[in-house]
């Protein structure tokens, strides 16, 4: 109750060109700085926090405003927090920038995919090296040339934490839509499919890109404008070559996010101490 009262005595004054009520309370996702530690891990379905929360030592939930469920915790000691951003481009710039105005710098996505190589298979992870820009969101920041690449630390962060923990992982370029359906290349109604992008999938094979999903390119582009830093990995629920569809690989996806959280608070704890740069990593040469 005295959560929600803070909130509701926050809400007094704001302007239409920069939504944020008085103390830093931002518009949508209802944080204001302070309130959640800077790594946060970015699921789209509220409903993995869940999964997200069962893996931390300890966890509870901050705010819950519109598709923005926020959980703030402990992961083997670390300072931690978990949102749900919804599906989409537009979903996430909103919680990007949110989340940035408020003083988080670490960014992971922890979502689902489908893959459109035959030897991925379902419950496998996915880890993002960079996206393709077929979401519009990004599109208003940046023009399309402007790349959507992950974080290398946050990259091989993810590639420690799922080696130590033993689980099927393949790293690559993934494919951000904006179209679930026909964007990626599913027919819909009456068997519709727009000619522009028909035989979409064979292209992205003979480029070797790995997977579909909604949000990477977003998140990525944003963290680069803005001098933050991002990941993704993906569970594997749909292979779009042998039509399989499991939904596997959540909880690894969660677990291998949250370890990854843990290596690079070490890492950056390390950085602190030797006074080094931020692309400094423990196993360089002094």
């Amino acid at each position: 109750m005295g959560s929600t009262m803070n909130k509701d005595s926050a809400r007094r004054k704001t302007r239409a060109d920069k939504p944020e009520w008085e103390g830093g309370l931002q518009y949508h996702i209802e944080l204001k700085p302070g309130d959640i530690p800077p790594y946060i891990l970015l699921p789209g379905d509220p409903a993995r926090i869940d999964i997200i929360s069962a893996v931390w030592d300890s966890a509870e939930e901050v705010s819950f405003h519109r598709q923005y469920r926020t959980i703030r915790g402990k992961y083997k000691g670390v300072d931690i927090a978990a949102m749900s951003t919804g599906i989409g481009g537009p979903a996430v710039e909103i919680a990007m920038i949110e989340l940035i105005n408020i003083g988080v710098h670490t960014f992971i996505r922890v979502g689902s995919t489908g893959v459109i190589r035959a030897d991925i298979k379902p419950g496998d992870l996915i880890i993002s090296t960079a996206a393709v820009r077929f979401e519009g969101a990004s599109r208003a920041y940046a023009p399309i040339e402007y790349p959507a690449v992950a974080s290398l630390d946050v990259t091989l962060a993810l590639i420690e934490a799922a080696e130590s923990l033993g689980y099927r992982y393949h790293v690559g370029i993934t494919a951000s839509t904006d179209s679930f359906y026909v964007g990626q290349e599913r027919p819909v109604v009456n068997n519709y499919l727009s000619p522009w992008n028909k035989g979409l999938i064979h292209l992205l094979q003979q480029l070797n890109v790995l997977n579909f999903e909604m949000e990477a390119a977003t998140i990525f582009t944003l963290a680069n404008i803005f001098g933050v830093r991002a990941g993704a990995v993906c569970a594997v629920f749909a292979n779009r070559v042998t039509n399989e569809f499991v939904k596997a690989g959540e909880e690894e996806a969660a677990r291998v996010a949250s370890e990854a959280v843990k290596i690079l608070r070490e890492w950056d704890e390390e950085r602190e101490k030797k006074g080094k740069g931020r692309y400094w990593l423990p196993f360089m040469k002094s």
